[in-house]
């Protein structure tokens, strides 16, 4: 049975009708700064009529807190704050130190004294408008809202591009379960699936993690949303903080631009955090913050954000060993486990094998177009004796190179590329040299029980070399 025949099952029973989200939007926020307090209070009582949240600040060193610290949608500020000053270069020094810290801020100024050339220089300087006093009420109201819109499609539009450049699955997901085993992981995800509980999806490479933990997000009330998916392991700890809260211009020395990290990208949805377990010590501290308080900074800034994003994760490891060794912190555990779904090996469910085989040849025949139709008795007999170190994904790639081998409609045992035992113990002399790294790396694997960390030590890698090489044998 698939996942999505079995999920559907349950909608008249277990858990409702997939509900799409609507995210209600937030007031606007806007910030005004100006030195006369009858001012700020003027403009206050117009726009908190309008329904917008308010700050104000009297001074340039005001505007600058307070932008550091909170995301606005638009500012309104003067462009003179010293006594007898009436020249605007206040406040247009002001606005080049804003767009400095947040380029995404729409700003409006205003001055009672306004004249052609100032104005100019403040637009290009980055301001959005210019407002004089005494200002005309319908047209100050007409301005701020036409520059909220315009800041939210502009910071939506870097979200999407940001999400759009990253790759992840769509749509409900394949996992096919026959076996009492997977259904077991099935009714699970049917309970589960629909909250809003972090789950950790613990077991061997290959098993499916991946795929219950799009499972998982596909029934949630988040589905509409991104889920956003970081392979812990293959970041290093250098930027594994830039990747996962963002930085901003100037953090560090290749960062020409502002970047939204994974959290932000993930907001209102799922952020899956694959290989947990490789998850730096240093930087474990920060994911227990923003898992438990919804709040970061980006990395260069000290404006704190606020994500709500529910966590699915994933490992290979005992976390258990992991915090004993003092490599894994007890309490994120305990914010990532709420619920534990731990997944059998391909060798604890060999009644799915044939039904799985049969799934990715039509997948894979579909693909290269090729007139493949089944297993010869033979090659699914082999199928069924393998060992599959490396579980469905090594499944996958087998029958991937079995369609491109054959010559017929049928696929024969040599096509599949699998060692029997008696070529297992066969000479390394005898092997190719992928042959010999493959092999040794499948041993390795073996030896540590699946935990990528002491295999790769072990071989002399790095975490990120080894996954390379896991993924090019299909391991």
């Amino acid at each position: 049975m698939l996942i999505t025949d079995h999920l559907r099952d349950h909608r008249g029973g277990s858990f409702p009708e997939h509900v799409r989200h609507a995210v209600r939007p937030s007031e606007p926020r806007v910030l005004i700064a100006d030195d006369q307090s009858d001012v700020l209070e003027a403009l206050r009582l117009l726009l908190k009529a309008e329904g917008f949240q308010l700050e104000t600040a009297s001074s340039p060193a005001g505007v600058l807190a307070a932008t550091e610290a909170r995301e606005f949608d638009v500012a309104l500020i003067d462009l003179n704050y010293a006594r007898d000053t009436t020249s605007g270069e206040e406040g247009l020094n002001l606005l080049s130190r804003i767009q400095a810290v947040d380029p995404t801020l729409p700003v409006v100024v205003m001055t009672a004294w306004g004249s052609v050339e100032v104005a100019v220089e403040a637009m290009r300087r980055g301001a959005r408008d210019f407002i004089q006093k005494p200002w005309d009420n319908a047209r100050l109201l007409a301005i701020i809202r036409t520059q909220i819109e315009l800041s939210q499609a502009l910071r939506k539009g870097q979200r999407l591009e940001a999400e759009n450049s990253l790759l992840r699955g769509e749509g409900m997901p394949k996992l096919i379960a026959e076996s009492s085993s997977m259904q077991t992981v099935l009714q699970v995800i049917a309970r589960v699936g629909p909250s809003d509980a972090n789950v950790l999806v613990s077991g061997e490479n290959g098993t499916g993690k991946g795929v219950v933990a799009r499972a998982l997000h596909a029934v949630s009330s988040r589905a509409s949303r991104p889920m956003v998916i970081v392979n812990s392991g293959g970041v290093s700890e250098g930027v594994f903080e830039s990747e996962l809260f963002g930085h901003v211009r100037g953090a560090f020395t290749d960062a020409k631009t502002d970047r939204v990290g994974r959290f932000e990208l993930a907001d209102q949805g799922t952020l899956f955090l694959d290989e947990i377990a490789n998850v730096p010590l240093s930087q474990q501290a920060k994911l227990l913050r923003v898992i438990e308080t919804g709040e970061f900074e980006r990395l260069g800034s000290s404006r704190t954000r606020r994500v709500d994003v529910r966590i699915i994760s994933a490992t290979n490891a005992d976390l258990g060993e992991e915090v004993a060794g003092a490599r894994f912190r007890q309490d994120l555990l305990f914010r990532l486990n709420t619920i534990e779904i731990r997944l059998p090996s391909l060798r604890d469910r060999r009644e799915d094998l044939p039904l799985l085989a049969q799934h990715f040849l039509r997948q894979h025949a579909q693909r290269y177009r090729k007139r493949v139709t089944g297993f010869e008795s033979g090659a699914l007999q082999m199928l069924l004796e393998h060992p599959w170190p490396g579980n469905v994904r090594e499944l996958d790639h087998a029958t991937e190179r079995a369609v491109l081998m054959t010559q017929g409609p049928l696929i024969k045992a040599a096509d599949l590329g699998l060692r029997t035992g008696r070529d297992s113990g066969g000479r390394l002399e005898d092997m190719s040299l992928e042959e010999v790294e493959c092999f040794l790396i499948k041993k390795a694997m073996t030896r540590f029980d699946g935990n990528v960390s002491q295999a790769a030590k072990a071989l002399g890698l790095s975490r990120s070399a080894l996954y390379r090489r896991l993924q090019r044998y299909g391991l």
